[in-house]
């Protein structure tokens, strides 16, 4: 049986080619002994395929079908497939598996194992009518949210919680947010009632992304290159350049930590790189680290908290077919929320 497909066949650039995914036809995967085939209702659209399209991530394995804030409904399953029964709604991640045995999967960092794969890059993702998945990547999303509302904290909301982690920052704390799309949004709604002493302050290039911060709660929201009026015990750092990276050090306390929540930064900015000064960027113990995206655990841990705060993203709805429209408007910085395809 055949199944409809937004596929990508190459790298290429946005600013020239605006069809960059075509729409093929496909055999509906079979589901292997510990596998579930999902009916795909639901697919989130995230940043990270703009890196797979124009060539920034590890080179997919082309053809591949993008798409890893998944959500959908068990239409069948393998012989050893028992954790969900046929009906049940499930989402899948950017993480599609890790070897379970390498140093980095046992001390729980599998995120970090070099036999990662990751959907819609390594293996064919939720642009799709169908896809498969084996069980222990799959997660049970919550009766409470819709498939709408679910996709999005599959990757934006996981992530950007694990970003949130890895601040370390303490109630009463100050956090900055430097780009305000999916995940940012998501982020400051998760902080607004987890650590309510704590004060937001985003940074932004679009007035209409800090227009929306400020309708959420931000207490200042500036441009990219502004500075805070008070300095910051974290930031975190969502944006595809290098640009917020040199600024969000000038804003942080002494011991303050820059996080940057960004599988690649867009181009190696050499000019901008070389305003970095000591004394005024990174002196005082200030720390900058990485996020290498989610484990299962971040996943699961979310997905609960989510529930329970009854958190509701922002989103945008498109058609399956209009994944190239989708796409092209977040390259553009077209963003309000997140933005889901509506499959079925």
């Amino acid at each position: 049986m055949k199944m409809n497909a937004m596929q990508l066949t190459g790298i290429m650039d946005l600013s020239v080619n605006d069809v960059p995914l075509q729409k093929v036809e496909m055999e509906i995967p079979l589901p292997g002994q510990e596998e579930i085939l999902l009916r795909v209702t639901a697919c989130g659209v995230c940043h990270t395929e703009l890196d797979e399209i124009e060539g920034r991530t590890p080179p997919p394995s082309f053809p591949v079908v993008p798409g890893h804030e998944v959500v959908g409904i068990v239409e069948s399953r393998g012989e050893k497939a028992d954790q969900f029964s046929v009906g049940d709604r499930v989402g899948v991640a950017w993480i599609f598996s890790a070897c379970g045995k390498c140093d980095y999967c046992r001390s729980g960092r599998e995120n970090l194992c070099p036999s990662f794969l990751a959907t819609g890059r390594d293996v064919d993702g939720g642009y799709a009518e169908f896809m498969k998945v084996h069980q222990d990547f799959a997660y049970a999303i919550p009766s409470s949210m819709s498939d709408l509302e679910a996709a999005p904290l599959l990757c934006a909301g996981a992530v950007g919680y694990r970003s949130l982690r890895l601040t370390g920052i303490r109630n009463g704390q100050l956090l900055g947010l430097t780009g305000f799309g999916a995940s940012g949004h998501l982020v400051l709604k998760l902080v607004r009632q987890q650590y309510p002493g704590t004060e937001i302050f985003v940074f932004a290039r679009n007035a209409a992304e800090r227009d929306l911060a400020g309708k959420l709660g931000a207490v200042w929201t500036g441009d990219t290159t502004d500075i805070a009026p008070r300095k910051l015990d974290a930031i975190i750092d969502t944006t595809p350049v290098w640009k917020p990276v040199v600024e969000a050090l000038q804003n942080l306390k002494p011991g303050g930590r820059l996080v940057i929540n960004a599988i690649r930064k867009e181009h190696f900015d050499r000019e901008y790189l070389m305003k970095i000064d000591y004394s005024n960027h990174l002196w005082l113990e200030k720390e900058i680290k990485s996020v290498a995206n989610v484990t299962r655990q971040d996943v699961s841990e979310f997905l609960r908290l989510a529930e329970i705060m009854k958190l509701q993203p922002l989103v945008q709805q498109y058609d399956l077919l209009e994944a190239n429209k989708a796409l092209l408007e977040l390259k553009r910085g077209e963003i309000e929320g997140a933005k889901v395809l509506k499959i079925y």
